[in-house]
């Protein structure tokens, strides 16, 4: 069966809560969301939470950590006790980083791209699931990367992460697909956010990623159509070249990160 067969939603009138929402993508699903829906919001700080609510008054926010199954646990108590029409899930939060492997890294440390960006909507779909298939028109939404498809040398454990939660999600809508919960990946290319730019101004100096407006106008469009799998510009182009060619396609964009690396030194 096509993992991208369609099936189309409709995004409004729903209660959505999206994991991570407090800036880039998750922010941005919120702007654009909450005009026809209910929103509400994660996120670890509460002071991006109280700007949230400054800039979206309509958005609702949770303090919550996606990587603490406990706090997972609290949130699913409270937002179902305020929203027990909640049917829609955008497990959107992440982190990224620059790690060299041939360095020293603390044991526990090397792997917190997988407790957020892996585990955590493992352990969010989990805690929420039974309740979605109780709802007449539910919706997952995964969000992993292009660089699931062909990892970038230079975040080797997100890459790996994310290409773990691409395959979770195959697997997830295979399972669901006799249900009422419809499960979606959003794989975004390089997007203008500060989780892009955070550790890698060097590396990308000179490049541009796609505007996050943008790049979510094109997201609720895939899903309204009934996109099961969203690959943004150069998403797509990986996702092709991880299939034919990944290999290749990986070393050079290392080579390419490694000539902009050295352009700033020489600077």
């Amino acid at each position: 069966m096509s993992q991208n067969r369609k099936m189309p939603i409709q995004l409004q009138k729903r209660t959505i809560l999206i994991t991570g929402g407090t800036s880039g993508i998750g922010l941005e699903l919120a702007r654009q969301l909450c005009k026809n829906n209910t929103v509400l919001v994660t996120g670890r700080d509460p002071q991006k939470l109280q700007a949230v609510r400054q800039a979206l008054p309509a958005v609702h926010t949770f303090q919550s950590d996606v990587s603490d199954a406990k706090q997972i646990q609290q949130l699913h108590h409270q937002v179902l006790h305020n929203f027990p029409q909640l049917d829609t899930l955008i497990n959107n939060a992440g982190i990224m980083r620059n790690l060299d492997l041939q360095l020293s890294h603390d044991l526990t440390d090397l792997t917190r791209e997988i407790e957020i960006n892996l585990s955590g909507p493992l352990r969010m779909v989990q805690q929420f699931l039974p309740h979605l298939q109780k709802q007449p028109r539910s919706l997952i939404v995964n969000v992993s990367s292009g660089l699931a498809f062909v990892p970038l040398s230079i975040s080797p454990v997100y890459s790996a992460a994310k290409a773990a939660l691409h395959a979770y999600t195959r697997a997830l809508r295979l399972q669901l697909e006799n249900s009422t919960v419809a499960v979606v990946e959003l794989a975004p290319p390089g997007v203008e956010t500060p989780l892009f730019r955070a550790e890698f101004a060097e590396e990308l100096q000179g490049q541009k990623g796609m505007e996050v407006q943008v790049l979510v106008r094109q997201a609720l469009k895939g899903m309204e159509q009934g996109k099961q799998e969203i690959r943004p510009g150069l998403s797509n182009v990986l996702h092709l070249m991880g299939r034919l060619a990944p290999g290749v396609m990986a070393r050079q964009m290392a080579r390419g990160m490694k000539a902009q690396k050295a352009v700033r030194v020489q600077q």
